[in-house]
């Protein structure tokens, strides 16, 4: 029963890091959207979810609406500017973004609560199922069917002829401009529809943990997604969900082992020896398979020429 119970919390979590990674992958994997701003969406997603539900009284599937709403009108403000910009710019930008985020989220006490953050944020069909077993896994059901939505929905959409155009202009700009793709359209709406999924799955950490704080949300949150997406491979939605459950467990498991190998003082030395054991792994995956354990084999600028509406 306690592995059972033990098994359902890390599956939560590994399927809402899936859903923040399937963001990812449309942005890297599809577009080639060097985003680094990450926790700053899914920040977005937690808050104004967690706001709607505790200050509001909204339900909380209307606060996981609200949480999407947010984050891609956040990322559509951002993706006007920022995509004017090229790759290493793009990143700045982001990464500069998702700080001026948490420090918000850090001095606008009034509205998110500090440090201190937002707590007793609502988890739904806990007044009928009670703390415990029962929970975690109709949590995991409502998860898994979130992740599952999403796969559904990006697997349909890049499989269309928008999907192929955006590969295609991910491959080759200025092929793409040729034949009258409008690049930064494209590239504005898969900015905007994968931090929609990021902030959903801040909303869903946010109802699983019922607390928020924004140290919650620091870049090594972006770190964790980058790694999922690279160690599992961009450009199949496959490859984002199987990274994030496999990065997910190196994470957990290392950080137990840690925690019981290390003494008190050298604690904070060992959540750092996780970055660089995820680091390694890295590392090793891209010298065994360059394009993750699932990802794309091969690139597919020539779906434009074939398929070019």
């Amino acid at each position: 029963m306690e592995l059972l119970a033990y098994g359902s919390f890390f599956l939560c979590f590994a399927a809402i890091f899936g859903v923040m990674t399937l963001g990812l992958n449309l942005q890297w994997g599809f577009a080639g959207l060097f985003n680094v701003g990450v926790a700053g969406f899914v920040a977005i997603g937690a808050y104004a979810s967690a706001l709607l539900t505790t200050a509001l009284g909204w339900p909380v599937a209307l606060g996981w609406l609200g949480a999407m709403v947010a984050a891609g009108l956040a990322a559509f403000i951002v993706g006007l500017a920022a995509l004017r910009l090229r790759e290493d710019y793009l990143a700045i930008t982001t990464f500069g973004i998702a700080v001026v985020i948490q420090l918000v989220a850090l001095n606008a006490q009034v509205l998110t609560g500090g440090p201190f953050g937002i707590q007793s944020i609502p988890k739904p069909l806990f007044a009928l199922l009670g703390a415990g077993l029962a929970w975690n896994l109709a949590y995991l059901a409502l998860v898994l069917g979130a992740l599952g939505l999403a796969w559904w929905g990006l697997e349909r959409l890049v499989a269309s002829p928008w999907g192929r155009v955006l590969r295609a202009i991910r491959e080759d700009e200025a092929a793409a401009a040729s034949l009258g793709k409008h690049a930064r359209r494209y590239r504005l709406q898969a900015f905007v529809m994968g931090c929609m999924l990021m902030g959903l799955g801040g909303a869903l950490y946010a109802h699983f943990v019922g607390y928020i704080a924004p140290e919650d949300f620091l870049p090594v949150l972006t770190f964790q997604i980058w790694a999922m997406l690279i160690v599992g491979g961009s450009g199949r939605n496959l490859g984002a969900v199987a990274g994030a459950l496999l990065v997910w467990g190196i994470w957990t498991i290392s950080g137990g082992l840690l925690r019981d190998l290390l003494p008190q003082a050298e604690q904070a030395r060992g959540a750092a020896l996780q970055v660089v054991l995820i680091g390694v792994l890295i590392a090793a995956i891209l010298v065994a398979r360059p394009r993750g354990l699932f990802g794309e084999r091969a690139t597919i600028s020539r779906h434009l020429e074939q398929d070019p509406r």
